[in-house]
């Protein structure tokens, strides 16, 4: 049917979602990701956090050019940005997280005991209830308010799941210039910039300047690497 549907149980954190899906857009396919991850974010409405940030990675072929790729987490950003403002003793700004009492915060520790904020209100959190389906419930995998942390050892395996799907589009053979009309249209809206584009531009600087990391990062890797 030109369409292939691949379900990961009692897994870990699979690092950046847009990788896989790079993948199938490479091989000319569209691919779709979704996975849940340990709990970070309350329903809407709630204080308690049940759903993980659960991300959602999209990839299409383009007939010239570089495959569009969207990656994106259901919260306002990744939960990773509260704990590295942590371990760098710096706030974060508000509207990024609530503390545990639903109260919003610019304290990364409030922050990672209580909730991040979701992408869009509710919507935001409907979503993330969508990935848990179909990460969690269709993989047989733990949900993100049972799964352990990514972070240490202690208590339960993370046992999250991830579910990929690739469409084979080549049954149509306009397919492609269809994508094109579509980000030529965005493209040439004035003030818009296609999804992705940020991220391109980062990866050829890193190519051609190298990665800035902070000095904090560099010592505690240099202490492993000497233990």
């Amino acid at each position: 049917m030109g369409v292939c549907v691949m379900a990961i149980a009692n897994s870990h954190h699979c690092g950046a979602l847009s990788v896989q899906v790079e993948k199938i857009a490479a091989a000319g396919m569209i691919g779709l990701m979704v996975a849940n991850t340990p709990k970070a974010i309350a329903p809407w409405g709630g204080r308690d956090p049940l759903f993980g940030t659960n991300p959602i990675a999209f990839a299409t072929p383009r007939e010239n050019g570089p495959a569009l790729v969207i990656d994106l987490s259901l919260s306002v950003v990744a939960r990773g940005k509260v704990m590295n403002a942590k371990k760098s003793g710096g706030e974060i700004p508000l509207g990024w997280a609530f503390d545990k009492d639903g109260q919003p915060t610019t304290n990364p520790e409030a922050a990672l005991d209580g909730s991040m904020q979701p992408i869009g209100e509710a919507k935001g959190t409907a979503l993330a209830l969508m990935v848990e389906v179909l990460a969690a419930a269709f993989t047989g995998s733990a949900f993100s308010h049972d799964a352990g942390s990514f972070f240490n050892a202690e208590g339960p395996a993370p046992r999250v799941g991830q579910t990929l799907v690739a469409i084979d589009p080549s049954a149509d053979d306009g397919y492609l210039a269809r994508v094109g009309d579509l980000l030529n249209a965005i493209n040439w809206t004035p003030g818009a910039r296609l999804p992705g584009a940020r991220r391109l531009a980062a990866i050829q600087i890193a190519r051609d300047e190298g990665i800035c990391v902070p000095t904090l990062y560099v010592e505690q890797a240099r202490e492993l690497a000497g233990s």
